[in-house]
């Protein structure tokens, strides 16, 4: 049996401890905010928090999930005001928005690690979540007055 923590519900399960926590959370959990990309981490469209650091849901088995504190977009803010959300509907971030829940997990990852973070530190964080739209600028603007702010 394997015990989960998702947005601070515990979740029990006797699936194999292989299955990618991808699969676990839209499959079985029903927590469909959480999108399924490339499938092999590169994309980052599946990007979760496991004890608050942004991971690629589709390469982390359930077995590596166990016991830890994992946050999904639906867990980020109850009403969906964490500040990396509101600055990015005042910045008219999404296009699209399929990407978008792995590009805040990410953003607000590396906003709680580093709440002032400079241009080149933001380019280097969130250049593994990739945008098909190319909402690239509105992110990065999003994120620097986010860092403008905090300072």
């Amino acid at each position: 049996m394997i015990e989960l923590t998702i947005n601070g519900e515990t979740h029990r399960t006797a699936v194999a401890g292989d299955m990618p926590l991808l699969w676990y959370l839209r499959d079985i959990a029903s927590l469909t905010g959480t999108k399924f990309g490339c499938g092999a981490g590169l994309c980052g469209a599946c990007t979760v928090h496991i004890d608050g650091k942004a991971r690629r849901s589709c390469s982390v088995p359930l077995s590596e999930a166990a016991n830890r504190e994992i946050t999904t977009i639906e867990g980020l803010a109850a009403n969906g005001d964490h500040p990396v959300q509101r600055a990015w509907a005042e910045h008219q971030v999404p296009q699209c928005g399929y990407c978008q829940p792995g590009q805040i997990m990410q953003a607000s990852s590396l906003l709680s690690d580093n709440p002032t973070p400079s241009s080149a530190e933001i380019d280097n964080a969130m250049q593994g979540n990739l945008c098909r739209c190319g909402t690239y600028p509105r992110i990065k603007a999003a994120l620097l007055d986010l860092a403008e702010n905090a300072s």
